[in-house]
């Protein structure tokens, strides 16, 4: 027993001894922190090479972790307890879910006061709810709240601060606490540490903020938005800057920034930095001092220098010149021009460390954006440098993409702001996130109609799959079948012979009712009429009985042949998201009315191609319905018209892309009155034509531009009209008279 208590002390003291020769440094170094609380932090390494290595900061700089963190932590979670006192919430524990299972997702905007200022801006977000479709005058009915004070700029010192605004939202009966109410913010906290206090008490309310930092953001409840402009615009906005031309993706500039730098104050470390990796030949980094109202009392050694190089380049300039575009964080973690930088295709390089970034919960950045750290400010250029080409242009493409999708208006932000919450509440129809980062977006993918991608006509070639292998004829019928001679009954029999046709479906918009089965021509495919309501807004209607990917749309009075019907439905097979149809119209811009025009004159272009006699995907009965405001649809169905128009400007508008156009025997003629004198049939056609050029103007007054996009492209079978024999050609009756 007493030689095992020896090896027992042996080994402990032999244990011992070598953890004091290898290890003492470090428990010396413990003990002295332990003793000396207030101890200065360790140093950065002494590196060997640092005669050759030029510091550009201070010791003290290097050990901060910039402005926005100077702050202890228990500062940070005495702030934030103060600002938000909901900061646990979820959509769980703060969202009544019960007021949205009646009528489902739809949103009440408190009345406007007359004495109550609002902002440009935010007289925008209200406008852009209250068209939207989600939009309903009773509180009843409402899911969502929104209220009538402008909450956007919280900084006391600003002209639009609204004071007192915690008794007068405690004065709303339907205020609740903040329970399912929605709140919209720009600008929080003030001069010097603007803090995200917001000057009153959002209770449960969920919170779409701009420069949101992360540490206050409630995931799966508050949502971050893009800072933008009181300049922004309510609807359409600008296209993108990047064109089919620009090739190659590198640009004259590597890397570029033009902007303020603050002396003093938060945010200024960042953009004090700039100027060290300014070469004046790839990298452009301009900063000026010259702003605000004493910026001459901080002025230092480097003012006089920046603001003369600062004049030397125009700044929209170098946003299209740019490959890379730098975004530091400015007083608060956003900048304008983050937006700027995705519109001119120019990548941002974002600088702002703690910025949770515009629609995260959503949107891929790591496919637009480079995401940088403040404190590596130095490496950014070695980093972006090694960016391949390839990757730079996928880069740029994904830029244009979100911005037109989500960025380009007030109106698409708080759509997706609401789509957003929507997909929170309904989980089992909200739509998975590739749907929100490819084409043609989230905003456009409705997911009442599907969640999975195969139903769609956008995603077929990036799956390498294809729309089914039939169509569904759709007629819609207006006038009695009196006659055996009638167009209508030649018409079907000429599609029901087409080898890819699944049915034929009549929409009996009548007042008389439709003739008995048996009066119905004979058919190898499934006849049924449908009783619709007499308005022209039902034959996009998303009918159950549609069951094939394709639709075929056609008129009482068009003419077809099978081999025509064939071969319209072969190139709509390799265009699943577009119209591929017949007759074709155009538009054009008159500058003598300023407004848009509309010809049907038989030209080498086109803009539209009618549904008189059209392929497209049965999806677009669904966005025509649902996507669509109501007060559109009314329209066309109070004209009797435009319905065809309406929906070659909403494929345009999802797609980007041009109808196209396939040969046709005969020339399209628009449906004219009969029974008329000549003259009447010519004051019938004027009016007919002014009206479908004021429906068009008025769908790009909605829009907030014109989506139509012109072509000259028209797609003819192989060997059509060559001269060659007719019998090494597929579809040879369209060459006969």
């Amino acid at each position: 027993m007493q030689t095992r208590k020896k090896y027992i002390f042996i080994t402990f003291f032999a244990s011992w001894l070598l953890l004091f020769f290898f290890g003492g440094d470090q428990i010396r170094r413990l003990v002295f922190l332990s003793r000396k609380k207030a101890a200065v932090l360790k140093n950065w390494p002494r590196w060997t090479d640092r005669s050759l290595l030029k510091s550009f900061a201070d010791p003290e700089e290097l050990q901060s972790d910039g402005g926005h963190h100077k702050q202890s932590a228990k500062a940070r979670r005495e702030s934030r307890i103060n600002i938000y006192k909901h900061s646990r919430c979820r959509m769980e524990t703060c969202f009544d879910f019960s007021r949205c299972e009646k009528h489902g997702f739809k949103v009440f905007v408190y009345p406007m006061e007359r004495e109550d200022p609002v902002s440009e801006s935010y007289l925008k977000i209200i406008t852009s709810i209250e068209e939207s479709r989600y939009y309903t005058s009773n509180p009843e009915e409402a899911c969502l709240f929104i209220l009538n004070i402008d909450t956007l700029d919280r900084d006391h010192l600003s002209i639009q601060y609204v004071h007192n605004i915690n008794d007068k939202i405690q004065g709303f009966p339907l205020w609740n606490d903040g329970r399912n109410h929605l709140i919209f913010n720009l600008y929080s906290g003030t001069w010097p540490n603007y803090t995200e206090d917001l000057g009153f008490d959002i209770g449960q309310a969920i919170l779409a903020k701009a420069s949101f930092y992360v540490e206050n953001f409630r995931p799966g409840f508050d949502i971050s938005i893009p800072l933008f402009s009181k300049e922004h615009p309510q609807k359409g906005g600008e296209r993108g800057w990047l064109y089919q031309n620009s090739v190659p993706p590198k640009k004259k500039y590597m890397l570029a920034f033009k902007g303020k730098r603050y002396l003093t104050g938060i945010g200024s470390d960042t953009r004090n930095a700039l100027h060290h990796i300014h070469n004046g030949k790839n990298i452009i980094s301009l900063t000026t001092c010259k702003h605000g109202k004493d910026w001459e009392k901080h002025k230092d050694t480097r003012c006089d220098k920046d603001n003369s190089d600062y004049e030397k380049f125009d700044y929209q300039e170098l946003l299209h010149n740019s490959t890379f575009c730098i975004i530091p964080r400015g007083r608060r973690l956003g900048s304008f021009r983050f937006l700027e930088a995705l519109q001119a295709a120019c990548i941002p390089v974002l600088l702002s460390n703690g910025w949770e970034l515009p629609f995260s919960e959503v949107i891929d950045w790591s496919k637009s954006a480079i995401v940088g750290d403040e404190r590596l400010l130095l490496q950014i250029p070695s980093t972006v440098r090694c960016i391949h080409s390839d990757k730079i242009l996928a880069f740029q493409q994904q830029t244009q993409f979100l911005w037109e999708a989500y960025f380009s208006s007030v109106e698409k932000i708080v759509q997706t702001t609401l789509e957003i919450i929507k997909d929170r509440l309904f989980r089992r129809e909200s739509r998975p996130k590739f749907l929100w980062n490819t084409l043609p977006g989230g905003l456009l993918a409705l997911p009442e109609y599907s969640t999975h991608l195969g139903d769609f006509p956008f995603y077929h070639l990036q799956h390498g799959s294809s729309p089914t292998g039939k169509f569904t004829a759709f007629i819609r019928a207006v006038s009695p079948v009196v006659s055996l001679s009638q167009p209508i009954l030649k018409l079907i029999q000429a599609v029901s012979r087409s080898q890819h046709c699944a049915q034929i479906l009549v929409l009996w918009s009548c007042e008389k009712p439709p003739p008995p089965r048996g009066r119905w021509p004979q058919t190898a495919v499934p006849l049924t009429v449908i009783h619709g309501r007499r308005k022209v807004s039902d034959r996009f209607f998303p009918y159950s009985a549609i069951g094939t990917d394709a639709v075929l749309s056609l008129d009482e009075h068009t003419s077809l042949s099978t081999s025509e019907v064939d071969f319209a439905f072969v190139v709509w097979r390799s265009f699943p998201d577009r119209i591929v149809g017949f007759p074709m119209r155009s538009h054009f811009w008159d500058s003598s009315q300023s407004q848009w025009g509309y010809t049907s004159k038989w030209t080498n272009e086109f803009s539209m191609v009618l549904t008189a006699a059209a392929f497209y995907h049965r999806y677009y009965h669904s966005l025509f319905t649902n996507y669509l405001p109501a007060s559109l649809r009314s329209l066309v169905d109070q004209l009797s018209s435009c319905e065809d128009i309406l929906m070659n400007v909403l494929v345009s508008a999802v797609t980007k892309l041009p109808p196209i156009k396939v040969t046709q025997k005969k020339q399209h003629q628009e449906a004219s009155p009969q029974q008329m004198s000549k003259s009447a049939a010519v004051s019938s056609g004027n009016l007919h034509f002014s009206q479908r050029q004021d429906c068009l103007n008025r769908f790009a007054a909605w829009f907030g531009y014109m989506p139509l996009v012109h072509s000259q492209l028209r797609l003819d079978p192989v060997l059509f009209k060559d001269q060659v024999s007719v019998l090494r050609k597929k579809y040879r009756h369209l060459e006969k008279p």
